[in-house]
């Protein structure tokens, strides 16, 4: 064997040697399972590099090798393919695992609860609390004539139309979208039966959503929804005026203490359903789906006042004399 013969062996072996080892190494990164030391949540910002995110991910123990992590991403075809969010990292787990979150977008996630009942400034405090990006006011937005329109909705404020229920969303979520799915979800819920029998009772979807905002508010629980409805329906067609003091209490704004007073129920507002017939100029709240069931369906009586009973029920009455005497009791606690 020649001189050049045996240098050439010898870097082969020399090679191989190397490739074997490195790949061994290399073998081991890839079977290793991390945990760190405590959950840890990494932000992968919109366009980081892959590179930047190994390092990342190294300096806060979740890899054990940025430069073997890179070398994975490439070999799999994902380094150009990891999510923007932040992501949680609580167990162990192997580097492919990692990695396969990161192209998932298996981000952190949050809940957003509106309840039934919610008006536009409790919804607003709510969302001010929330990590939803707010370079937007939801309650400016609830009146700008050009996002109405682009979210289809011909009435000059988004009260009423934001569905009460939890929604789920990521960091960095910002404000248009998440009110477009509100009122896709209200749209979802409001089912051509609804309309058919609301419209069949002379309510338009406004109508509807209006009187519906009324009865979630003046009701204690779902099942008493469709008959607190018939009275505000028989009030309606009798041209009584509804006398509901929510309605009231909305007019009122930020002069209202929390303690309503015979002076307030003969204050003129737009909303004062004592002083006025018929429907205020719009919803007051967001109702769930019970109470716009149970404006389209209310229950088949003649009733035409309720009083509550201090027990989340109320007591519901024909005459005005079966009334007073049921205030008597429960309001004002005389035999």
């Amino acid at each position: 064997m020649t001189i050049k013969k045996k240098i050439i062996l010898v870097a082969l072996l020399l090679f191989f040697s190397v490739a074997a080892s490195y790949g061994g190494v290399f073998l081991a990164f890839l079977n290793q399972s991390i945990a760190p030391q405590k959950p840890i949540t990494i932000m992968v910002k919109p366009g980081a590099s892959f590179s930047s995110v190994s390092y990342q991910l190294y300096r806060e123990g979740v890899i054990a090798n940025p430069s073997y992590f890179r070398l994975l991403g490439r070999l799999r075809g994902d380094a150009a393919s990891i999510r923007a969010g932040e992501y949680d990292f609580r167990t162990a787990a192997r580097p492919g695992d990692v990695i396969d979150r990161l192209v998932a977008g298996d981000v952190r996630r949050y809940r957003l609860t509106i309840p039934e009942g919610f008006n536009l400034r409790e919804i607003n405090a709510r969302i001010e609390t929330s990590k939803i990006v707010t370079e937007d006011n939801l309650l400016d937005l609830a009146a700008d004539p050009v996002f109405l329109r682009d979210l289809e909705i011909e009435e000059p404020s988004l009260e009423g139309y934001l569905f009460p229920e939890t929604y789920t969303y990521i960091s960095g979520t910002k404000l248009k979208p998440l009110i477009k799915s509100m009122v896709d979800q209200f749209r979802s819920r409001l089912s051509e039966e609804i309309l058919s029998a609301a419209a069949a009772r002379g309510l338009d979807i406004h109508q509807l959503v209006t009187l519906a905002s009324i009865v979630q508010k003046e009701a204690g629980n779902n099942d008493e929804m469709p008959l607190i409805a018939a009275v505000f329906h028989n009030r309606l067609k009798g041209r009584i005026p509804l006398q509901a003091d929510p309605t009231v209490i909305y007019g009122l704004g930020d002069d209202f203490d929390g303690n309503i007073t015979r002076a307030h129920l003969r204050m003129p507002t737009p909303y004062n359903t004592y002083t006025m017939t018929g429907l205020p100029p719009g919803p007051i709240a967001s109702p769930g789906e019970a109470a716009l069931k149970a404006v389209a369906f209310p229950a088949d009586v003649k009733y035409l006042y309720f009083v509550a009973k201090g027990d989340g029920t109320h007591t519901f009455s024909h005459t005005l004399k079966e009334h007073n005497k049921a205030v008597r009791k429960y309001q004002l606690r005389k035999p």
